[in-house]
């Protein structure tokens, strides 16, 4: 029964996003009673998602040090940068630039490793990047977010540090720790049943905290649309740009595909929560809508891996 509730989340998730979204909007009056269930909501998450790594994924940073090294680099000051640049050009609004910058200076997303595996790609290796940077972003990001919200807006660093250990590093730990300790059984019993209710939660994270931006959602207008197509935008351009840099400079089908998954996907449903906790509910517009393009992204680049590859081998041939 679990099984087949987690094939049909999987299968409509890009349509159950949205879907979520706007039960949210609409049940905005309900939403911000339960807010304070999102920060378990998303522990949960992280611990589930955490079942199947194991602390020697870290090892694979002595292999590839420069290839992780360049993948944080562009995941937390590249695509920030890019993003600041743009919001800052087309909208000249703090606010939404600062929401900009936070989805994408969020962690790479662990969803990642199903489209790394799907696409053959350097699956160890896509699993260190995920659980370095993870591990790195409580410091990386609220320095980050420091900067861009400057003096306009008052953010506390020590909270949203203290924050983002409870609900990434400490579910991260215990995940793996369950996994060592048990030598992979408990993940095996437990890992298919735990599947479909992180997803569930997932979408329970968007419908609550989408009722944030209710009001600006209810009032569509052309910023409206310009804040959506500029939030695709981006997200078209992080996969584009590890595509380019794969194809271009690192030239291995495998490791290319490991950068255009954890360069292009993001731990969104953290973003959300940063968001409509520590800043004033517009800065969480483009967050929220980054979440509408993660899947469909995901697999409409798949497709673009899969065919380099191909036409790679017929070369070779």
């Amino acid at each position: 029964m679990l099984e087949k509730v987690n094939r049909f989340l999987q299968k409509y998730i890009a349509i159950l996003t949205p879907l979520s979204l706007v039960v949210g909007v609409l049940l905005e009056n309900v939403g911000h009673h339960f807010v304070f269930l999102v920060a378990w909501l998303f522990a949960f998450m992280t611990f589930t998602s955490s079942l199947k790594m194991k602390f020697k994924d870290v090892n694979v940073f002595r292999k590839h040090p420069l290839f992780i090294i360049f993948t944080i680099v562009f995941l937390h000051i590249l695509m920030p940068l890019w993003a600041f640049f743009l919001s800052t050009v087309i909208f000249d609004d703090h606010l939404l630039t600062v929401g900009f910058v936070i989805s994408v200076a969020v962690p790479t997303g662990i969803t990642s490793v199903i489209w790394i595996s799907i696409c053959k790609g350097n699956l160890p290796l896509g699993l260190s990047v995920i659980l370095i940077d993870t591990l790195l972003s409580p410091f990386i990001m609220p320095l980050l977010l420091y900067v861009v919200s400057g003096e306009k807006i008052q953010l506390d660093v020590s909270e949203l540090i203290l924050d983002l250990i409870v609900m990434i590093v400490l579910p991260t730990i215990l995940g793996i720790l369950v996994n060592e300790l048990s030598k992979g059984e408990i993940p095996k019993k437990i890992g298919k049943k735990l599947a479909p209710f992180s997803k569930i939660a997932l979408l329970s994270i968007i419908m609550i905290n989408s009722s944030a931006i209710a009001p600006f959602i209810k009032n569509l207008n052309l910023h409206l649309v310009g804040v959506i197509l500029l939030v695709f935008a981006i997200s078209v351009s992080g996969y584009s740009f590890a595509l380019l840099i794969g194809r271009f400079i690192i030239k291995n089908h495998q490791q290319t595909t490991a950068l255009v998954f954890t360069g292009g996907m993001r731990n969104i449903a953290i973003g959300v929560i940063v968001a409509t906790t520590y800043f004033p509910s517009k800065v969480a517009m483009p967050v929220v809508f980054g979440m509408l393009f993660q899947q469909v992204l995901a697999s409409l680049f798949s497709k673009i891996v899969m065919r380099n590859a191909s036409d790679k081998t017929e070369q070779l041939q």
